[in-house]
């Protein structure tokens, strides 16, 4: 007869992410994870299977409630160059309020992971395109408001908004003006018609 889980899973889960999220995945060992668990390796790994296993949860974790975060963020009822700027300047504030977290897990994933792991490449390719539908989707209701320009490109502003985040995260991750990088954002609503 096989024991029943004793832990919560999600608890581990969102444990484990803050781990990676600090130190990245290859910094991480499974001593760390067992330590900021409070389970055995042999837990660690019957449950799932590898650290690579757990790191899939973690991020796809991460992902959900980035993803979850952002919607309710872009569907607040303000004008759109509002609820972008909004979006974005929140985007800066979660990345300083830590000074000891090196940014955003998803782009450490990018940079340490998606040039050999297919899993993780999915993983974050799936989490930029629900990023950029969140985005089309916010942008094509603004214009059908009458916000925008009718022949306003929307899924190149879209690209450009995703990619204005993920490059958000990185410079907050070296550059700690909030000054400088709210003056970026500025600059890049720039990209949005009027």
């Amino acid at each position: 007869m096989s024991r029943v889980r004793e832990f919560d899973t999600d608890e581990v889960v969102q444990k484990a992410m803050e781990v990676f999220w600090r130190k990245g995945y290859e910094a991480t060992s499974i001593q760390d994870l067992a330590e900021a668990t409070g389970l055995g390796r042999g837990s660690l790994y019957a449950a799932f299977g590898s650290k690579h296993g757990l790191y899939e949860h973690a991020l796809q974790r991460y992902v959900q409630l980035t993803t979850d975060a952002t919607r309710v963020s872009l569907m607040q009822r303000v004008p759109v160059r509002q609820v972008v700027r909004d979006l974005l300047l929140g985007r800066i504030d979660d990345a300083l309020k830590e000074p000891g977290r090196p940014g955003c897990l998803l782009v450490m994933a990018i940079t340490e992971r998606v040039p050999h792991d297919e899993v993780t490449h999915r993983i974050v390719r799936d989490a930029i395109a629900a990023l950029q539908d969140s985005f089309f989707g916010t942008l094509h209701l603004a214009r059908s408001m009458g916000e925008l320009p009718p022949e306003t490109d929307i899924p190149a502003v879209s690209n450009f908004l995703v990619t204005m985040i993920q490059g958000l995260r990185v410079m907050s991750a070296v550059c700690r003006d909030k000054a400088m990088l709210a003056q970026v954002v500025d600059t890049a609503l720039l990209v949005i018609p009027q």
